[in-house]
């Protein structure tokens, strides 16, 4: 029996001292270790990271993902950020039988004279359930997948919230103290948000 879960999260919060953000979102590997435990991530090449998720609670089964992560910037000054693989430890049946796609995004926006970072991020799964499961109603095993997806999304957005704009403040502090001037733009910039 396959079952679908899905989760979406948007954030929305004031900048301090704005004037190095553009210059701040083109560290995506200084945004993904603001987002995510460090101990939890590796970084596999140029735009990709593998981040080995907690182990998470669903009905009787303890489960423990493993994502990998596209981030990357468009040129505009958008982060992205795309699952590109994911593996399930614990549980051999339900990890060939399981698929998940996490889609982010994160932009410096103007709103009355303030910038702001906006985001939003989209987590979706698709299970086969195993027979133990099977027995249990429809609403029970959606509202518990829904709400297991969407407690991850709010660790992700909370993290986003409190570790970001501090080691945005921090890294503009550092910036700024070093002669007193912005960074050069830097075309050059490898590419590679948020989740």
């Amino acid at each position: 029996m396959y079952t679908h879960f899905q989760a979406s999260q948007t954030v929305e919060m004031a900048v301090p001292k704005p004037n190095l953000i553009h210059h701040y979102l083109r560290q995506p590997k200084r945004l993904v270790k603001a987002l995510v435990d460090p101990t939890r991530l590796d970084h596999l090449g140029e735009e990709i990271y593998r981040l080995k998720m907690r182990p998470l609670q669903f009905m009787m089964f303890s489960l423990q993902p493993t994502v990998d992560l596209k981030v990357w910037i468009q040129s505009d000054g958008i982060l992205n950020l795309k699952s590109v693989g994911c593996e399930i430890r614990g549980i051999e049946y339900i990890n060939q039988r399981f698929s998940l796609n996490l889609v982010g995004k994160l932009y410096p926006v103007q709103l009355q004279g303030i910038t702001h970072l906006k985001g939003q991020a989209d987590l979706e799964v698709k299970v086969e359930l195993p027979p133990p499961l099977w027995l249990t109603p429809q609403p029970i095993l959606e509202t518990t997948g829904n709400g297991l997806l969407k407690s991850v999304l709010m660790t992700v957005r909370h993290r986003l919230v409190h570790n970001l704009l501090s080691d945005y403040s921090h890294w503009s502090e550092e910036q700024l103290g070093v002669g007193g001037r912005q960074p050069q733009s830097n075309n050059a910039v490898s590419s590679m948000e948020w989740l």
